[in-house]
């Protein structure tokens, strides 16, 4: 089980369980426990919660708190804590308010990209455009129009799509960015020899970056010029849901795009639109390219001949408002945190 996961499960479903035995007349110091849980969908400084220390390795995770002894770890909201909420709302472009809100919660336990979200110090950030790097700026170095070749792994795939289908949605991924970047990227049949190297792994799967199961870690790229991306095994990938009818499926060409990025160089972007945005919701679906990831993989490699980025401009503008990251699933989640600390609040209080 996912450990974000895990940890809804202890601060919303335990309690709520364990709710059946606990009386009105209960004593003073367990009431305010139950006060301190009511508290957390809208916990600021000052606040101790049980769970926030599995929140604090989170944050930790993904780059906004440097924790040097995990053994230190309290469930107490510190001053550097909430720096680090700031900073995600920031970074996720969500309300800054510094405290753990519904918008911010939604956003955690949506499943999401394994490359960190500070890839690139926030002295590099440019000052208009809101895409970044990875640290030192890597690149794929080859002067001018170059290729590069990619191949998917002959034996970690998932038994239930095809290596015709994988392929496929593969292609239309690289194409993509080869459509705004002078690179040609070709398919190729040796595996060892390619310049990316695309698999479906499970758990620790020996890069230092191990996957934690469904609706957790997606996938991750690695930057120029490691050319490794995994995709987690043991995630539902669909690649037409039309066909594929769980309601935890992960749109494989959505993920395959965003990860191709990283392996450009590109780090996450804060626009939601974008498809360098770090999460994904479940039978959504995002892999046009907006103006912010062509921006940034062109300050990489300069613009394809021919490309038109006006064209692209009057193409987001005729899609706005057609497609949102979160997704009616995450805002599910996010009403059902909101309508889950009412409930609590009406009855235990």
């Amino acid at each position: 089980m996912p450990p974000l996961l895990s940890l809804l499960l202890h601060l919303f479903l335990v309690p709520i369980i364990l709710s059946y035995h606990v009386t009105l007349a209960r004593p003073a110091p367990e009431r305010t426990a139950w006060r301190s849980f009511n508290r957390l969908v809208d916990t600021e400084r000052g606040s101790h919660v049980s769970g926030l220390s599995e929140l604090k390795q989170y944050f930790s995770r993904f780059g906004y708190l440097n924790i040097p002894d995990p053994k230190n770890l309290t469930d107490s909201f510190d001053d550097r804590f909430e720096s680090a909420v700031n900073l995600y709302q920031t970074r996720l472009g969500l309300p800054v308010t510094g405290k753990l809100d519904a918008a911010t919660l939604t956003q955690i336990m949506s499943p999401r990209c394994g490359i960190g979200d500070f890839t690139s110090a926030p002295s590099k950030l440019h000052k208009v455009q809101h895409f970044a790097f990875f640290p030192g700026e890597p690149r794929w170095n080859q002067p001018g129009a170059f290729e590069l070749t990619y191949a998917i792994s002959p034996t970690a795939m998932v038994n239930y799509l095809s290596r015709e289908e994988v392929a496929a949605v593969f292609r239309r991924a690289f194409a993509r960015w080869a459509q705004v970047i002078p690179v040609r990227f070709i398919e190729v049949e040796d595996y060892q020899s390619a310049n990316v190297k695309i698999g479906f792994y499970q758990g620790d799967h020996g890069d230092g970056e191990p996957f934690d199961g469904v609706l957790g870690i997606l996938a991750h790229g690695f930057s120029p010029e490691s050319g490794r991306l995994h995709l987690d095994a043991a995630e539902t990938w669909s690649v037409d849901f039309s066909k594929e009818e769980s309601s935890v499926a992960v749109d494989l060409e959505s993920v395959a795009t965003h990860e191709i990025g990283h392996v450009l160089g590109l780090a996450h972007s804060p626009v939601r639109d974008a498809v360098m945005y770090p999460s994904l919701s479940p039978r959504s679906r995002k892999f046009d390219l907006s103006i912010d990831d062509v921006q940034g993989v062109q300050m990489l490699y300069g613009s394809r001949p021919g490309f038109s980025i006006s064209e692209l401009m009057e193409s987001e503008k005729s899609s706005a408002g057609t497609s949102s990251y979160l997704g009616w699933w995450g805002l599910g989640r996010g009403l059902g945190l909101m309508v889950l600390g009412v409930l609590v609040k009406f009855v235990f209080l």
